[in-house]
């Protein structure tokens, strides 16, 4: 890239500086290289106008890095000349151009010719030049190494740093040059350290701006020059019965000259240094003691020299020596704690406690002594390796735990704490709040109700109630202090906070140090949105118009927060709006009103923090149809009703029951007292008699195949029976297939075994002959029935005697038809030859011709007393 930036400037430079083969002005200063100007002055140019141009000095341009000059910077020398000024800045490095036009057809070209700035500042005096000489293994490097300082300024050009080194016994001359711009070190070979000489050094600065030179640096000694290495293989050592001291040994690293040491240590993980002063360490003394020190405590040890009683360099500090000092005994007590989980009948002691803080060794058992309301219930035990211990202390009694700390040195002091009965706890703090700041827990109390007893102090105690072990994390606050901060706590985590005031106070000679009723809060150093929500169910059965929704508390896990509210969301199942209502963090179930019947509902309930809010699982439930009571309202009236229409049928049967009996059971004629029993053809029906409606049985005739010989015989002889008692008087005036519920047997045991009061009886007529066939003149034959039996089913309905058969023996009768007045003749005359017709005919011209027909037509006619059945 900078052979290009080269390359692109040069051709510039023929172009501008030496024109083309027509150009025809000249500037002054001219160069054929860049021309330096100061940063902050003023730059004056000329530029001339060459004979037989053409030009005057109004046609003259300046132009700065292709922009043009205002005029005012113009100077006018004369017709061919002109000068302009211009006040450099750090951004001017760029062609200046003077440039000669005009506007005229006849002045096509145009003169032009430029010079190349290069702007910046001229050097800087260096400062506080310093050199150094390294020591390199036992001997002194011959390298002199020297730094200066200077105003942070870039000087814009190209600069050059001499450093120029003399020995003041042969004036001999050494020099090193760096080519930096910014350069503020450089070192220059003196070929041999010249020991025990004199050496005078300075350094030089030169850029195309000018040159400046450094004050001279004159020792009188060149070893003031030197920097010795750092004390050689530094050990620290413990001694096994001096648990405070250390001892530390080194070795020389040089034997030139002779050296000072410094010894500094501090504890690890300090920054906090302590300094054994240079003398207190002799000049060829190689070991120290390191005294006043903290027992089993580590320590870090550096060392490092300088040249004696002369000015010169400090080495380098050396590499850490780590070592702990031995083991003493404890000089403080451990921290003791209680945590008590009262139980039905007894209470859960677990004690807890800290290491000594002074410790002075590694702990490996605790001596606790438990004793019980006297001093002859007591208990004694070592825990090996553990901080806590777990008893059973009844509420009724009390105990005071004494803890000692053992390490291979000796035991601490003790620790106590009194433990009284349940209901003998003294006051606690009145009010406890926490706040969070810079991811800390600033908690703040309020002091104690006055006491005889003296406060002493303050415990704030802090449990994660997250982990299953509940280990409490406690700290002690003095007495005077209500406010503390706490550290160690893991977000989106539930802690409880408690502030216990610690007592202390002597009964009966023994030291009682006692804690308060304690005050406890729960808190979160931060708060999240919960991962999952609350799980919804119905209650019972839903309602019509209500549901009453139950939910459980999130589990403490999925929390991460204090739920401050639940939103209840719910719509019905055909719609997609969704209606919310909004109850308490401490709701545990809400009764949803306003629902709709028998629909199909949704709902879901959110759970919300001041961080954020999550939704449950979908619920779906129905809504009844019918209210509470409503289905028993209906039934009660049901029931009333029905009652009432039984009451009102009953007293409706009981005012009206002759005439339901008349229609259930009607009452029968008695036959002894019909007239037909003394009618007979000797005395005709009086013409004035009313016209009486004629039944008419048409029975089929038995066949062969449907009737048997007992049959057969029988029925001539009651041919015979019908002809000799029955008369038909006043039959002309009646229709043979007039149909009333009249029933017709033809046994003779139904005909025997009626009572007359109970007996129907029907006359008969048999008509003789088939149509067209001319009856003898016969006195006429009538028969009666007494029969009270009524039409069978196969009477009334002749249909159906088709469907069975016509094998029994009563199903061959079947009711005729009503006949009109008047078509009975008629009717009769179409009959056919194949049944016994009863046809109405003058009483005078009446002679019946019985005969043996396949079927034949009866007509009954009720007696003139008588009754039609329904």
């Amino acid at each position: 890239m900078d052979t290009l930036h080269h390359f692109f400037l040069l051709l510039m430079f023929m172009h501008y500086a030496v024109g083309s083969n027509n150009t025809c002005v000249k500037i002054l200063p001219d160069s054929i290289s860049k021309i330096p100007v100061e940063v902050g002055k003023n730059f004056a140019a000329t530029c001339h106008l060459l004979e037989g141009s053409g030009y005057t000095s109004d046609d003259i341009e300046w132009l700065l890095k292709n922009i043009s000059i205002a005029k005012q910077y113009y100077h006018k020398i004369n017709e061919t000349s002109v000068s302009v000024t211009v006040n450099v800045s750090s951004n001017m490095n760029g062609w200046l151009v003077c440039q000669a036009s005009r506007k005229s057809l006849s002045f096509k070209k145009r003169c032009t010719y430029g010079i190349l700035l290069d702007a910046g500042y001229p050097p800087l005096k260096p400062e506080n030049l310093t050199c150094i000489a390294m020591q390199e293994g036992k001997d002194i490097s011959s390298d002199l190494k020297c730094s200066w300082e200077f105003e942070s300024r870039d000087p814009l050009l190209d600069t050059t740093y001499t450093l120029y080194a003399t020995i003041c016994l042969d004036n001999s001359k050494y020099y090193g040059i760096c080519n930096q711009r910014l350069a503020k070190t450089c070192t220059v070979n003196l070929s041999t350290f010249p020991f025990a000489m004199d050496v005078k050094v300075w350094v030089e600065v030169k850029n195309l701006l000018g040159s400046v030179r450094s004050d001279e640096l004159l020792c009188n000694d060149a070893l003031n020059f030197v920097k010795p290495n750092p004390p050689l293989d530094v050990r620290v050592l413990s001694e096994v019965n001096f648990s405070t001291s250390l001892v530390v040994t080194w070795k020389h690293p040089t034997d030139i000259f002779k050296l000072s040491y410094v010894i500094r240590y501090c504890q690890v993980d300090s920054d906090v240094w302590t300094e054994v002063p240079e003398s207190f360490t002799q000049a060829r003394t190689e070991s120290f003691r390191l005294q006043s020190l903290e027992p089993y405590t580590e320590y870090v040890v550096q060392m490092r020299c300088i040249r004696e009683h002369r000015q010169s360099y400090w080495s380098d500090w050396s590499a850490n020596a780590t070592v702990r000092t031995a083991e003493a005994a404890p000089k403080s007590t451990p921290d003791l704690w209680r945590v008590i989980q009262p139980t039905s009948d007894n209470r859960k002691v677990t004690l807890v406690w800290k290491p000594p803080v002074k410790a002075n060794g590694e702990i490996f058992k605790y001596h606790l002594r438990i004793i019980q309301d006297d001093r002859n219930n007591t208990t004694e035990t070592d825990v090996i390796y553990q901080n806590y211990y777990s008893t059973m202390l009844p509420p009724g009694k009390v105990a005071n735990i004494e803890l000692t700390a053992v390490n291979s040195a000796g035991g601490s002091p003790k620790a106590t704490l009194f433990i009284p009965r349940s209901h003998q706890e003294l006051p606690g703090v009145r009010n406890v709040s926490w706040s969070v700041r810079d991811k800390e827990l600033q908690v703040e109390w309020s002091g104690v109700s006055p006491s005889s007893v003296p406060l002493t102090e303050y415990l704030v105690e802090w449990v994660n109630v997250q982990q299953r072990d509940l280990k409490p994390h406690w700290q002690r606050v003095p007495h005077n202090v209500n406010t503390t901060t706490l550290t160690g706590f893991e977000k989106l985590e539930r802690y409880n906070i408690s502030v216990y005031p610690i007592y202390k106070h002597h009964v009966h000679g023994v030291l009682h140090i006692q804690a308060g009723s304690p005050v406890t809060r729960a808190a979160y150093i931060q708060q999240g949105s919960p991962l999952e929500g609350p799980i919804v169910t119905v209650d019972n059965k839903s309602k019509k118009n209500s549901v009453e929704l139950t939910w459980e508390e999130i589990p403490l896990d999925s929390r991460c927060g204090f739920i401050t509210k639940y939103t209840i969301f719910y719509m019905a199942g055909n719609t997609e709006h969704w209606q919310s209502v909004t109850v308490n963090a401490d709701v545990r179930s809400h009764v949803l009103t306003e629902l709709a019947s028998e629909t199909d509902y949704v709902v879901r309930i959110m759970a919300s923090t001041v961080a954020g809010s999550k939704n449950g699982s979908d619920f779906h439930f129905k809504t009844m149809k019918y209210g509470d009571g409503e289905v028993e309202v209906i039934v009660v009236v049901v029931c009333l009703s029905f009652l009432f229409l039984t009451v009102f049928i009953i007293m409706f049967c009981l005012r009206k029951r002759e005439v339901i009996k008349q229609l259930l059971w009607p009452q029968v004629p008695d036959p002894s007292d019909s007239s037909i029993a003394h009618w007979s053809p000797d005395f005709p029906v009086k013409a004035n008699m009313p016209k009486e409606d004629v039944s008419v049985v048409e029975v089929d005739m038995f066949d062969g195949k449907s009737l048997c010989e007992e049959d057969k015989a029988v029925l001539p002889l009651k041919k015979d029976k019908y002809l000799s008692e029955e008369h038909s008087s006043g039959i002309g005036g009646s229709s043979c297939m007039s149909s009333p519920r009249h029933s017709v047997s033809d046994s003779d045991e139904s005909d025997s075994g009626q009572t007359t009061a109970s007996t129907v009886q029907y006359s008969s007529v048999v008509a003789s002959g088939y149509k067209g066939q001319t009856p003898n003149h016969q006195p006429p034959v009538f028969a009666r029935s007494e029969s009270t039996q009524p039409l069978l089913d196969c009477e009334e309905h002749p249909d159906l005697l088709n469907e069975s058969g016509g094998h029994s023996r009563n199903s061959y009768f079947r009711r005729g038809r009503e006949l009109e007045p008047g078509v009975l003749t008629q009717e009769c005359d179409e009959l056919n030859g194949s049944s016994l017709t009863f046809c109405p005919v003058q009483e005078e011209e009446m002679s019946p011709v019985v005969e043996d027909p396949p079927a034949s037509t009866v007509c009954y006619m009720p007696q003139q007393n008588g009754y039609r059945p329904q």
